[in-house]
């Protein structure tokens, strides 16, 4: 059975144009995504949503909220708590003020995305609800880059709650992509009093899901992801609790993940390191060739879920659409 690898069907064409010498790469641009987590009395659950169909980049496909780090986040002062930036900036692999503004993508993305803020009126505290018609307006500006992040923090009087993330891993786009991206993918827990919701244009459907869950659908086709997406979920099955994951984030290997292509024999391979599931063998003059290990997805590119009739959720998930609370 097909399990649920993205996988663009220009991707072998490009791989080649690598190989060949024709085709430069581009800079990846920095971005963040957060594994969001709650509680349930079957472990915990973490927050999910569906790119849609229409997305130029990885479209269909199962994601965690997140995005690019916006440029001012580098330099401007912001309303910060927590772990202080030079340890960020160590833990991260970065220089202090890219930490600053990657944590920042972190926080910014899940609220809005998700709806959720980690930011508190003190060091103590969290915002409660975020709903309402002020915060949507605050929240339409910082989507549409009217409103910094700080000027955000500073208008609210909050500060940014840096020590409710926990570094999880990073991912950089493979060299052959048309959209690249530096990722530090982090956890956090749903604040007390908070509620998801889609406030994404870019999803169609947002769900909380066990981990396990998840990954079943996942191998059996019918959730598509990326596989940083996949590969972070089966790392927090261990975790019994938000808190439990959250505990093990600071000793998480941060070496960044890149995707590598190589010619052997009269084949690509494409591989992950560390990552054995992902590899793809890729005929010089063809299309990949399914393995035991890896088959090919159904239709390369296109989410399981929506080349037929849409599944239903896995067994233990609570889904929305449009932008209800979930």
């Amino acid at each position: 059975m097909a399990n649920g690898q993205w996988y663009p069907p220009e991707w072998p064409d490009r791989i080649r144009a690598l190989a060949d010498g024709t085709l430069t790469p581009v800079t990846p641009r920095r971005a963040a995504t957060v594994l969001l987590l709650k509680d349930t009395p079957d472990g915990p659950v973490v927050h999910m949503l569906r790119r849609r169909a229409s997305m130029a980049f990885a479209g269909g496909a199962y994601a965690y909220p997140g995005g690019g780090v916006d440029p001012r986040d580098d330099d401007r002062q912001i309303g910060w708590t927590g772990p202080p930036r030079a340890w960020w900036a160590e833990r991260l692999g970065v220089d202090a003020a890219s930490a600053q503004a990657i944590v920042c993508a972190a926080v910014r993305e899940t609220y809005e995305e998700a709806g959720v803020l980690l930011a508190g009126p003190d060091p103590d505290s969290v915002v409660g609800d975020t709903t309402g018609d002020d915060w949507e307006a605050d929240r339409a500006a910082l989507v549409a880059r009217e409103l910094s992040f700080a000027e955000f923090l500073d208008r609210r009087g909050l500060v940014l709650r840096s020590d409710l993330l926990g570094a999880w891993a990073r991912w950089i786009t493979p060299e052959f992509e048309a959209r690249r991206y530096d990722t530090w993918f982090f956890v956090a827990a749903l604040p007390e009093g908070q509620r998801t919701r889609n406030a994404s244009t870019e999803a169609d459907r947002t769900v909380w899901i066990r981990p396990a869950e998840a990954a079943a659908g996942y191998d059996r086709g019918e959730l598509l992801m990326m596989p940083p997406t996949i590969a972070a979920l089966r790392q927090l099955l261990p975790y019994r609790s938000a808190a439990e994951a959250l505990a093990a984030a600071p000793a998480r290997e941060m070496t960044p993940v890149c995707a590598s292509a190589r010619l052997q024999g009269d084949e690509i391979v494409l591989s992950w390191p560390g990552h054995e599931e992902f590899t793809k063998h890729i005929p010089t003059a063809g299309e990949p060739t399914p393995t035991a290990a890896e088959p090919m997805t159904t239709a390369p590119g296109t989410p399981a879920d929506t080349a037929g009739p849409r599944p239903a959720p896995p067994a233990g998930t609570h889904s929305t659409t449009g932008g209800g609370p979930a």
